[in-house]
């Protein structure tokens, strides 16, 4: 029996019906995208973010997100409308219709063209943001998307990319440039993505790997465990507030949230105090010891309950009581490796500190170890005003993106006070198992055609080419 076929029969017939027409409209869809110029794509990107990224709509968008998935904080997960505000910004400053770029140098006129059909998966914690982001990218490229949306979160996920469909018809453009899947399940998703011309999987390890698996051209994100060095020319009272503003968004939801301080033993006390004042709680060792208890099983694998909770929640189910205005939690890690999850990825409002003795290399190896734990590829970042420092991080981190005096989860992602290309999805490179190290954005909607004009010849002479190995009797 053929692998179609396979596939075809682990899908019920009203599934099958709706890929079927789904792909279809899609089509359709695509072939008028092909006549659109520049001016009207940059009209329907504005057109479909304002449709979402209002501050009425969002704020219905994430009390529904919230509701239904049992995920996130509203008050923090409000400002995720400004990451579409930046996808906007980016995607309104560059060229995507006809030549984008020139150079005469080289003889090469590049001319964009879209990637057809592309499967969106959509994460449980960004119901709303991914689905805006990638059709503002997706538009832009003349491409048209269909949305396979978490089945935690896809009623948020539908009403999202139902308001900017409506709002592409208001502009006299096909409602089917987008598309969301409302009988998703696993096998679906997968049907999907087999036919699709591009998947951009945005989700867990398991749903990257099944895009990749999947026979069609896919960007994949990688798993996350955040980790910030803080050395002793730190301004621990900036790195305290800006490690609260990234492990609090969201409810610490999000890969890039800190999740690991190695902090130089000069300022370590000096920066759990500043920690403690902008709203943390460090648990004792015995609160410690119950709050693993219900974060991770007994193989170390992460335990779904107590994902992107709030601290007082987290502290409850672990069995103790903090005070309401606590806004996160810190334990004192005691050990790195696979035995020690603390030093694992936590994706909840709880933070893990380590001491670092001596030398910043010492840090430098802490860093090495916590990564090879998990998070390798995404993101990494250090409080420090040492260029030395900085530069020996970014020669050694196993990471795409490294935060300087950033909060992570606002900034890897691109924000307006940095130059990152703002997105929702974070290549992790190989060492995420990804194909791409950067931000994926608007260039990665695109194929390009590369038109090549002659040139005077550039032909250095042998001897200029092969330096001191050249030996011109070899070549008689």
């Amino acid at each position: 029996m053929s692998k179609t076929v396979t596939k075809q029969m682990e899908l019920t017939y009203e599934q099958q019906e709706e890929l079927e027409l789904a792909f279809e409209r899609a089509k359709k869809a695509l072939a008028i995208m092909a006549t659109y110029d520049q001016e009207k794509v940059d009209r329907l990107c504005q057109a479909v973010a304002w449709a979402v990224s209002n501050k009425k709509t969002f704020t219905r968008l994430v009390e529904m997100g919230i509701e239904e998935s049992g995920l996130g904080d509203p008050v923090s997960r409000m400002g995720k409308r400004l990451k579409i505000r930046g996808i906007l910004r980016d995607a309104m400053r560059q060229k995507s219709v006809g030549i984008i770029e020139e150079n005469q140098e080289k003889g090469i006129v590049k001319y964009a063209k879209p990637v057809g059909i592309i499967a969106s998966i959509v994460p449980t914690t960004n119901p709303d943001l991914t689905p805006a982001g990638s059709a503002i990218y997706a538009i832009k490229a003349r491409d048209v998307v269909i949305f396979s949306p978490h089945p935690r979160s896809k009623k948020t996920s539908f009403e999202t990319v139902q308001l900017m469909r409506e709002a592409l018809e208001r502009e006299g453009a096909p409602a089917d440039i987008l598309q969301c899947l409302q009988n998703v399940n696993i096998p679906m998703t997968k049907g999907l993505m087999e036919r699709a011309d591009l998947v951009l999987a945005t989700g867990g390890k398991d749903m990257v790997k099944s895009a990749y698996s999947s026979g069609t051209p896919a960007y994949g994100v990688g798993a996350g465990n955040s980790t910030m060095i803080i050395d002793e020319t730190a301004n621990t009272a900036e790195a305290a507030h800006n490690t609260m503003l990234s492990k609090t968004s969201d409810f610490g939801s999000g890969c890039s949230a800190d999740g690991n301080l190695i902090i130089s033993e000069k300022v370590y006390d000096e920066m759990v105090e500043k920690l403690v004042l902008e709203g943390g709680y460090l648990a004792n060792n015995e609160e410690k010891a119950k709050l693993r208890t219900v974060m991770w099983d007994e193989e170390g694998h992460r335990l779904p309950t107590t994902v992107a909770i709030a601290p007082q929640q987290l502290a409850e189910i672990a069995g103790f009581q903090i005070p309401d205005d606590r806004k996160f939690l810190i334990v004192k890690g005691d050990g790195i490796g696979k035995n020690y999850p603390f030093s694992g990825e936590k994706l909840t409002t709880l933070l893990a500190v380590y001491k670092y003795e001596g030398e910043f290399e010492n840090a430098l190896n802490m860093m090495r170890a916590i990564y090879e734990v998990g998070g390798k590829g995404h993101s990494c970042g250090i409080y420090s005003f040492n260029d030395d420092h900085i530069h020996r991080l970014g020669l050694a981190a196993p990471v795409s993106r490294i935060m300087v005096r950033q909060p992570q989860s606002k900034a890897n992602a691109g924000a307006f006070n940095n130059g990152m290309p703002m997105t929702s999805s974070l290549g992790c490179g190989t060492w995420g198992g990804n194909v791409v190290s950067e931000n994926v954005h608007l260039k990665h909607y695109l194929n390009t055609t590369w038109v090549s004009y002659p040139i005077p010849e550039d032909r250095p002479s042998d001897e200029e080419l092969f330096g001191e190995f050249y030996d011109s009797e070899l070549e008689k």
